[in-house]
């Protein structure tokens, strides 16, 4: 069966059972449904005053292929593991972007017997966080146009303008336009463009922020452009802050589903991890925490910028410490790190494998001597891997010191992530030193140099000039002490997403820099990342169908 023909096969539990398993009352409950609901937000205000939290678990992943390793499955199927072995635990998820769904890699709800559900509901509108967030946005966008026609006090300059518009949707039509045409009474003119919704920063503050109020602040630091005489404008100036915090102030509630298995899911935002911060909210971690014995969550993409970004950006705001990591790995996508052909990585090929190896082991030691956290690897097994490849995967994580468990939770759901899951409790029990990859007393090029010396394991860095000249003057405005965010390809170490495996001897090239004020990052734009997606050849909404009776098909 397909994804969606599992999840549509399961007897769903109603929500408020499911509330009742996580400890949650009624009274905290707004039901979309029978089958999803959000929490809140007044329930983490009370149950911060216990002091008890429990285990952080993060769930990352080796460089992925275009379909993902199984980090989001594993994720899932490691929480009802946990389960079958006695422990309460609590999964945390982001909520997936209608970009991918609709492109290459389909639904994002897991897969196979390890699924969040209602799976069609939470890969397309769900609670509508998303629409919201989209909506907020476009209203600053729309406000700051307006402000323009109308006399445009504050002095903006339409031409550094650097707030654009989002939609949920890969569209690269989108990504460069001019609008304001048509004569006065349509607008200024000026070039314009969208990001995708999950770049937006208004979804980065939206994930950072623990609170109504510190939304609002948030909100209000935001830059949107510099006035003729080159000072910052903010959300703020164009007193955008309150509106836009009515429109999110229900998509800020977590939203509450439940696994194939009925272990509580708390699925919340979903920023992307490579032109992003890629974790779910700050206010969903916290929540898992409180509920939970263990909370277990995943950031996206690889290790290098998934989890470079949950614990140098996320942790270090959220002032949260994960008490284990779990990099997933398959061995179709070592053996394509290794140079092994595309159509062909359902062969046995050990030395392929073997090659592609040190991209596992590179992630691996990231975690365990950049970072200092007890790490396992999750080989997440298909039907075509071979026992010689098992074990071979196995035998180099040994000799690096790092257990290797094989996972098969998306064949047999929790009773496959059962080895995984003693593995995590026994992990966690161990003392860890947490620390984060850079220092913010840094410079924001030295913390550039950093990421990519210590976690990408570059040579150096080179800063275009332009690139330069605004870390500087960001310095300057006072962003200097900010976390970096990195915007890289997801396919590489490096910013070449050709250079597979575990590359040395290159360079990261900085095109641009911006600054999310309102995140408290500096956003670092490398390669040729794009902030809009485009579809694919062959999209995967042309498979996408639904019936006489509202069936979907074809969604995963």
């Amino acid at each position: 069966m397909t994804d969606i023909e599992i999840a549509q096969s399961i007897q769903l539990k109603p929500i408020t059972e499911v509330a009742k398993t996580a400890g949650i009352d009624e009274e905290y409950l707004e039901q979309y449904g029978k089958y999803k609901a959000k929490v809140d937000y007044a329930l983490l205000k009370k149950s911060e005053a216990s002091e008890k939290n429990g285990k952080l678990i993060l769930v990352t992943a080796i460089t992925p292929t275009p379909a993902g390793e199984g980090k989001t499955t594993t994720t899932i199927g490691l929480a009802d593991g946990l389960r079958k072995i006695g422990k309460k635990s609590i999964v945390a998820l982001r909520e997936p972007s209608l970009g991918p769904v609709f492109g290459v890699k389909g639904g994002a709800a897991g897969g196979g017997y390890s699924q969040v559900v209602p799976m069609e509901d939470i890969n397309l509108h769900f609670t509508g966080d998303f629409h919201a967030i989209g909506a907020a946005n476009n209203l600053l966008a729309a406000m700051l146009d307006n402000h323009i026609q109308q006399g445009n006090a504050l002095g903006i300059d339409p031409r550094r303008i650097t707030w654009k518009r989002c939609v949920d949707m890969n569209d690269r039509q989108l990504r460069f336009l001019v609008d304001g045409l048509g004569g006065k009474a349509n607008g200024v003119p000026r070039e314009d463009g969208f990001d995708i919704t999950v770049a937006s920063e208004i979804m980065a503050v939206f994930c950072l922020s623990s609170s109504i109020t510190d939304l609002k602040e948030r909100l209000g630091r935001m830059v949107v452009g510099y006035t003729y005489d080159d000072k910052p404008v903010t959300a703020g100036d164009l007193h955008a802050v309150g509106a836009m915090a009515a429109l999110l102030k229900d998509a800020l509630k977590p939203n509450l589903v439940q696994t194939l298995e009925g272990t509580p899911a708390i699925v919340h935002g979903g920023p992307f991890a490579n032109i992003a911060h890629g974790c779910n909210s700050v206010l969903a971690t916290k929540m898992a925490m409180k509920l939970g014995e263990y909370a277990v969550t995943e950031a996206g993409f690889g290790a290098d910028l998934g989890a470079e970004k949950f614990l140098d950006i996320k942790c270090r705001m959220a002032g949260l410490r994960p008490d284990a990591v779990v990099v997933v790995g398959t061995v179709r996508a070592l053996k394509l790190h290794g140079g092994a052909d595309k159509k062909a990585l359902g062969s046995e090929n050990l030395e392929a494998l073997e090659k592609g190896l040190p991209n596992l082991l590179r992630h691996v030691s990231n975690m365990t001597e950049v970072y200092h956290l007890p790490c396992v690897v999750a080989i997440n097994r298909f039907p075509t891997d071979s026992d010689a490849e098992i074990d071979l995967v196995m035998k180099k994580c040994r000799e690096l010191g790092v257990n290797a468990i094989l996972s098969t939770v998306w064949a047999e759901g929790g009773k496959g992530g059962i080895a995984l899951a003693e593995e995590v409790v026994r992990l966690c029990e161990k003392e860890n030193h947490f620390t984060f990859s850079y220092d913010c007393d840094l410079s924001l090029s030295e913390k550039i140099e950093t990421v990519v010396k210590r976690v990408y394991h570059g040579e150096g860095v080179s800063i275009l000039p332009a690139a330069q000249k605004e870390l500087d003057r960001l310095t300057t405005l006072g962003f200097g002490s900010c976390p970096v965010c990195m915007a890289k390809t997801q396919y590489s170490f490096s910013d070449d997403p050709s250079k597979l495996g575990a590359p040395d001897h290159f360079t990261v090239t900085v095109k641009s820099v911006r600054v999310s004020a309102g995140a408290g990052f500096v956003v670092v734009l490398t390669g040729d990342i794009m902030t809009m997606p485009g579809l694919p050849k062959i999209p995967a909404a042309e498979k996408i169908d639904v019936d006489d009776n509202g069936v979907i098909s074809g969604l995963f």
